[in-house]
C-alpha cells in the first residue's frame, strides 16, 4: 500500500467517532522513523506500507494513513516516544549569581560534551535518552551540579509542552548513531 498523504488524525473529534466503529490496524513507528518522509514497514496485522510524503512532512501520532469507507477499516500511525531526562533548573534561582552561572555553564558543557540534544523551556531542560539511563544518571550525579536536579519520564509526558520544532529537536533522531568528528582536508 502506498501512502502519499495523511487522511486525518485519530485525535480529531470527528475521526475519534469514526474510528470507534472501525477496524483499526496500527503502523508502529519509533521517534526516529516518524521523522522520515520515505519509509517502508509492516503494520501490526502484516500489511506492507510504503510511505512517500512530501518534503518536510512528518508523521504525528494518530495520523490516519488509510481509510476505507465501505469496510470501515483504517491504518493509523502510532509513534512510540522514548524516555526523557528532565533537568530542573529551578534551584538555580536561590543561588548566588556566580554559583548559578557556574552550574548552568557546567551543565551545558556536560550535556554538550556528550553530544546529547537538549531543549530548554521555562525552568527545565529536556534531554532524550540517547544512551542507557544509568549512563545519563551517572553523568549527572558525577558532576553534582549545585541547584540542579533531574528525573526520567516518558516522552509522552513532555511532548504536550513542546512546540513542533522543539519536539523534532528532542525526539527526531534521538536513536540515531551520534556523529563523529572527521579530520578536515587541511589536516592531511
Amino acid at each position: 500500500m502506498l501512502v502519499e498523504s495523511v487522511v486525518g488524525n485519530a485525535h480529531e473529534p470527528d475521526w475519534e467517532v469514526r474510528l470507534k466503529a472501525a477496524q483499526v490496524d496500527s503502523l508502529m513507528l519509533d521517534q526516529w522513523e516518524a521523522q522520515k518522509n520515505r519509509l517502508r514497514k509492516q503494520t501490526r496485522d502484516g500489511t506492507e506500507v510504503a510511505i512517500s510524503l512530501g518534503r518536510g512532512t512528518r508523521l504525528r501520532d494518530g495520523d490516519i494513513l488509510s481509510w476505507d469507507e465501505p469496510t470501515t477499516t483504517a491504518i493509523v500511525a502510532r509513534i512510540e516516544l522514548g524516555e526523557v531526562m528532565v533537568v530542573d533548573l529551578g534551584g538555580l534561582d536561590g543561588q548566588p549569581t556566580e554559583l548559578a552561572i557556574r552550574s548552568a555553564v557546567e551543565l551545558g558543557h556536560a550535556i554538550g560534551n556528550q553530544h546529547w540534544p537538549a531543549v530548554v523551556k521555562g525552568g527545565s531542560m529536556y534531554v532524550p535518552l540517547t544512551v542507557d539511563r544509568k549512563v545519563m544518571d551517572s553523568v549527572m550525579r558525577t558532576h553534582a551540579f549545585v541547584g540542579i536536579t533531574h528525573e526520567f519520564v516518558a516522552g509522552t509526558e513532555v511532548i504536550a509542552y513542546l512546540a513542533p520544532h522543539e519536539a523534532r529537536r528532542l525526539f527526531g533522531g534521538a536513536d540515531a548513531t551520534p556523529h563523529t568528528h572527521l579530520p578536515s582536508a587541511s589536516a592531511n
